[in-house]
């Protein structure tokens, strides 16, 4: 790590504390050239597989970004895709492997969708799920009532 005032690469942790509800870890150091202190974030990395093959990093900037053009016009919040991104990450991390592939990623984003705002769950599951037809949008709709019929039971 080197020291963002005089660029030296020596520095010794001084406090660490864990950051993000435990996503991540928060040092406070002290360069060992100049004395003076920063702060870093550490986090593990990961990293998501495109159906390309192209490896990028996990963004949840992406995730909103995506989700938000489903809830165009939905009474969904922006504090609402900040959760249901960090429920996706959280999920995707669960798997434990440090490269996942994107179809798990959107697999991750169904089930919050779902329960955030129905509609725009039919309109990210049409085009993640390939919906050809009328019906397959009935097939998804009826599991949706089969859904509010279990738990209304």
């Amino acid at each position: 790590m080197h020291c963002p005032f005089c660029r030296h690469d020596g520095s010794r942790v001084v406090d660490s504390r864990t950051a993000e509800d435990g996503a991540s870890i928060r040092r406070r150091r002290e360069c060992t050239r100049c004395g003076r202190r920063f702060t870093t974030l550490e986090t593990a990395s990961l990293s998501v597989r495109k159906r390309s093959g192209a490896v990028d990093p996990f963004s949840r900037a992406k995730v909103i970004g995506g989700v938000r053009r489903a809830c165009q016009g939905r009474p969904v919040s922006d504090d609402d895709l900040a959760l249901l991104a960090y429920k996706v990450e959280e999920t995707v991390r669960g798997n434990g492997q440090a490269i996942v592939d994107s179809h798990e990623v959107g697999l991750a984003i169904l089930g919050p969708l779902r329960e955030l705002d129905e509609v725009a769950y039919l309109r990210f599951a049409s085009v993640y799920s390939s919906f050809n037809s009328l019906e397959d949008f009935e097939a998804e709709i009826t599991q949706l009532r089969a859904g509010h019929a279990s738990r209304g039971a």
